[in-house]
């Protein structure tokens, strides 16, 4: 029995709705990315949301409308994927990461004051896996220092922690619609804001900077439009948002079914030796089943389980020790132990919410007897 990775859970109505785009005039940026993005900022409780094609978009506009730029620093973690960091740099700053908490994961948040410096503008932590990170803490010491705060919460669209939702406490929260995330249109992302002026500046920012979106020109007579600011072609399209406008009220029962899912495995694993599965702070967002397993059988582990058609993944192996940020930023593979350690113990098992229970006996099954197998 083969158990992909993912698959994601788009119905008829989804389809149907990009089907309807595709029939009518409008394919770009228009009034469907526009009740997508009423519609999302009410689901998040944040009051301004705009379509983007990426959470690698919306990490970096953030960064830019909030002017980090070129002699800035960004604290963030090592442990996530590229893009967060990659983001950092595509604005001209430089990443600067503080070590895990290695119980959960995520940016040690006791570890970030000490990390800040006179170029630090802004902090920049990670929902790994869909658990928030201490974001009480995180706003604490972004006062103290009069810094940004910036979410990314690409895993994280459903969390809460502390009676804190992403983007209560933030300048900016950043999500994904990947093809793997909970609410997914294959590519896409969108930037949460409670700033007015912020929401507005990124607008602009997505569309090259030009004063009016082509939404804006369509209907009466023709008007000028003017290039206010140096932008970058960032917008969600209309066929993109279709696809997610109906997803959004799935959201709750979809997390009920990845709760579910996750107990399961919980209760399947109980007692399976050398398998460790990462603390969860508060409501998590349940976007991956992510365990921890012995460094020294990983790899061989991972290959197994490919063998049994097992679909997996790695999330992540600690950026810091990635040939890129080795060279170009001069950090050495251990300068952050714990985000190394996690990173080569980490495995994803296929994780959604039609996950059914055979499935999920079948991936344990074969994890046990891979776990044998590469242990003796």
């Amino acid at each position: 029995m083969r158990v992909e990775f993912y698959k994601h859970s788009l119905s008829n109505e989804d389809i149907n709705n990009a089907i309807k785009v595709l029939r009518s005039v409008f394919l770009t940026t228009g009034p469907v990315c526009a009740e997508f993005e009423k519609k999302f900022s009410d689901f998040t409780r944040v009051g301004y949301a705009i379509g983007l094609n990426s959470c690698t978009a919306a990490i970096h506009l953030a960064l830019e409308t909030l002017g980090v730029g070129p002699g800035s620093e960004v604290i963030t973690t090592p442990m996530t994927f590229i893009a967060t960091a990659t983001s950092i740099l595509q604005s001209g700053a430089r990443p600067v990461f503080v070590d895990i908490e290695m119980e959960t994961g995520l940016m040690d948040a006791n570890q970030v004051e000490a990390s800040v410096t006179s170029r630090t503008k802004a902090i920049l932590p990670v929902h790994l896996y869909g658990t928030m990170t201490d974001m009480r803490a995180l706003r604490s010491v972004a006062d103290r220092h009069n810094l940004f705060l910036i979410e990314d919460a690409a895993h994280c669209i459903e969390g809460e922690r502390d009676e804190i939702h992403p983007g209560q406490v933030s300048d900016a929260v950043c999500y994904s619609f990947y093809a793997t995330k909970n609410l997914t249109c294959g590519e896409g992302g969108a930037l949460a804001t409670n700033s007015r002026e912020l929401a507005e500046k990124v607008r602009i920012q997505r569309q090259h900077g030009m004063s009016k979106e082509a939404s804006d020109r369509h209907h009466g007579p023709y008007q000028h439009w003017d290039m206010l600011e140096l932008g970058w072609k960032y917008n969600l399209d209309d066929i993109h948002a279709a696809l997610l406008l109906d997803q959004l009220d799935r959201l709750p029962d979809q997390w009920e079914k990845r709760h579910r899912i996750y107990k399961k495995y919980r209760e399947l694993l109980e007692g399976v030796e050398d398998i460790g599965i990462p603390e969860i702070r508060g409501k998590c967002a349940h976007h991956l089943f992510t365990i921890l397993v012995p460094s020294r059988v990983r790899d061989r582990l991972l290959r197994c389980l490919g063998t049994q058609g097992i679909g997996v993944a790695v999330n992540y192996r600690a950026i810091h020790t990635l040939t890129w940020f080795r060279k170009h930023l001069d950090y050495g593979p251990d300068d952050f132990p714990n985000a190394k350690a996690f990173g080569e113990r980490t495995i994803s098992l296929p994780f959604y919410p039609d996950l059914g229970d055979e499935a999920i006996e079948t991936v344990v099954d074969s994890l046990r007897a891979c776990l044998s197998k590469v242990s003796s």
